[in-house]
This record gives structure tokens, C-alpha cells and sequence, in this order.
């Protein structure tokens, strides 16, 4: 909601598909549709591409999507559209993170495993007052904006350049054990 009124669009209508609602309400109720659709589009994706290529479009999405909002957020239907286009991207963590995890790690501790992940992306939440220091520093959301979408883009890298690989030596590495334990009996 800060973001739509330093904007000055939160209480401008929008129409789209036949509705008409204050910009912030639209994006709102967009933001919450296309983030519960992203999670089985983006599972469905990554069983098909693969863990580290689906993250990679997904992050480059939203990275773009975010460039996007800081340029053209003033505009309310633009406001809109891509707020949704955000959150869409941002909801693949949900299917593609838990997968992930499992498939490295097997099934055995998945739950343990998964539940340590999400501690350690929870541990990034004072991001979010640092964005409120950015934004009362600069006097505009653009350094925040600029700041996420770079993170975003690095994130989309690091899924193919760090990620994939250290994922393939690892499974690489622990069914070459498995095996030798099986020969072994």
C-alpha cells in the first residue's frame, strides 16, 4: 500500500476484464491470484526444464517485472499489471525451493530440511527495513526497486552457476556412496 500511494494510483480506477476498482484494490486481488496460479505453473515448469532453468526465468521475470514497476509505476494500470507480474514470479519459491530441497536431499528429512531453508530466507527480512531506510533516504522507492531487481537477476544467475552444479557434485557424490554401500552389503 506505501508503495501505490507514493505513487499517487492507489485510489485511481482501473478497469481490466470487465472490473473497475481503485488501482491498489486491482493489484491487491491480482497479486494474491497470480501467486497461488504461479506455484503449480511453476512446479508443472520445473518438472519439465528442470529446478535451476525454471528459477532462473523465474527470477529473471521478476527482476524484469520489478525494473519495470520502477518505471512505470505511475502509471495506474501499469501499477497493476505489474505488481502482478511480480508476484506471479515470486510465488514459484513455494513449489520450487521444497522440490529442490527433497531432490538433493531425498525424502527422508525433507520436512527438516525444507523447514531450514525457510529459516534461512527468513533471516532475510530486515531487507525489508533497510528498503524503508532507502526509501526515506532517497525520498523515492527507485533505489529499493533497483536493489531487488539486482538481487533478483544475481539470484537467476546464481541458479545456473552456483546452484546446478553444486547440486549435480552433491547427488553426483552421494549416489556414488550409495552405491559403494550397496556393493559392499
Amino acid at each position: 500500500a506505501p508503495i501505490a500511494k507514493d505513487f499517487k494510483v492507489a485510489d485511481i480506477p482501473v478497469s481490466l476484464i470487465g472490473i473497475t476498482l481503485p488501482a491498489l484494490t486491482f493489484a491487491l486481488s491480482i497479486d494474491r491470484i497470480l501467486n497461488g496460479l504461479t506455484r503449480p505453473f511453476f512446479g508443472w515448469v520445473s518438472d519439465h526444464l528442470g529446478r535451476e532453468q525454471t528459477m532462473f526465468i523465474a527470477f529473471l521475470i521478476e527482476g524484469a517485472g520489478i525494473i519495470a514497476l520502477a518505471n512505470f509505476a505511475s502509471d495506474p494500470v501499469a501499477f497493476v499489471l505489474l505488481s502482478g507480474l511480480v508476484f506471479f514470479a515470486w510465488g514459484e519459491i513455494y513449489s520450487l525451493f521444497p522440490a529442490t530441497v527433497t531432490d538433493t536431499f531425498g525424502g527422508t528429512y525433507a520436512t527438516t530440511n525444507t523447514g531450514l531453508m525457510y529459516t534461512a530466507k527468513g533471516t532475510a527480512s530486515p531487507l525489508v527495513p533497510l528498503a524503508n531506510v532507502m526509501v526515506a533516504a532517497n525520498g523515492n522507492w527507485h533505489g529499493g526497486f533497483i536493489t531487488a531487481a539486482t538481487l533478483n537477476i544475481l539470484a537467476a544467475l546464481m541458479a545456473i552457476v552456483v546452484l546446478k552444479p553444486m547440486r549435480g557434485a552433491y547427488t553426483n557424490r552421494t549416489a556414488t556412496v550409495g552405491a559403494a554401500k550397496l556393493a559392499t552389503g
